[in-house]
């Protein structure tokens, strides 16, 4: 089986080649940038990075194991210019969170599920109102189940540590002195994937 370095390498000869790629990470991408702007705009926003990412294949660092990382730069840097359409998914996001984790499979508990869209309802709001960096952090790492050092392209990971324990701060219940649990974002078991029930 072909590394992504070497589906990049050879698709700079071969671009067909390419499609290994999108093959490969089609589903973690679409998810991620799904639970971003909502079903309406995964599509465009899918294509959009996976062409972004065609275009650029010749500049992806093949010292990284993963095109997945890249892959999920590209498509937070395009999720950007859908910040109404993720603004608009938040704030109906709680009342879509009970109905789309009942509509999963049983490989989570009914009450991990209720905790989890109680989670859900209390944290959209302030999730919502965190800095689009800090937000992104945050998504890149539960969502998009990056590690601290596959988010920290660019910037020390001290700094990615730095703006999740921000993030855990000012997610934690009002007069709680403990971080907040983000265990109900963690891979999103409950979480419909990308393409299911569409």
């Amino acid at each position: 089986m072909s590394t992504d370095n070497e589906i990049i390498q050879r698709s700079l000869e071969e671009p067909e080649a390419f499609s290994g790629i999108f093959e490969r990470h089609v589903r973690p991408v679409g998810s991620y940038i799904r639970r971003r702007v909502g079903a309406d705009a995964v599509d465009d926003a899918l294509s959009e990075t996976f062409l972004v990412a065609f275009r650029r294949r010749g500049s992806f660092d093949r010292s990284v194991g993963s095109a997945l990382p890249w892959l999920l730069g590209i498509a937070t840097r395009i999720v950007k210019h859908h910040r109404a359409d993720e603004a608009k998914q938040w704030r109906s996001f709680s009342a879509a969170a009970g109905a789309a984790s009942l509509a999963t499979g049983d490989h989570i508990g009914i009450d991990d599920r209720m905790d989890a869209d109680s989670a859900v309802r209390a944290l959209a709001p302030r999730i919502a109102a965190l800095s689009a960096r800090d937000r992104d952090t945050l998504l890149l790492y539960a969502w998009g189940d990056l590690t601290y050092e596959q988010i920290a392209l660019g910037v020390p990971v001290g700094t990615v540590r730095s703006r999740l324990n921000r993030v855990r701060r000012k997610l934690a219940p009002p007069g709680s002195h403990s971080a907040a649990r983000l265990t109900w974002m963690a891979k999103e078991e409950s979480d419909v994937a990308y393409g299911a029930g569409a």
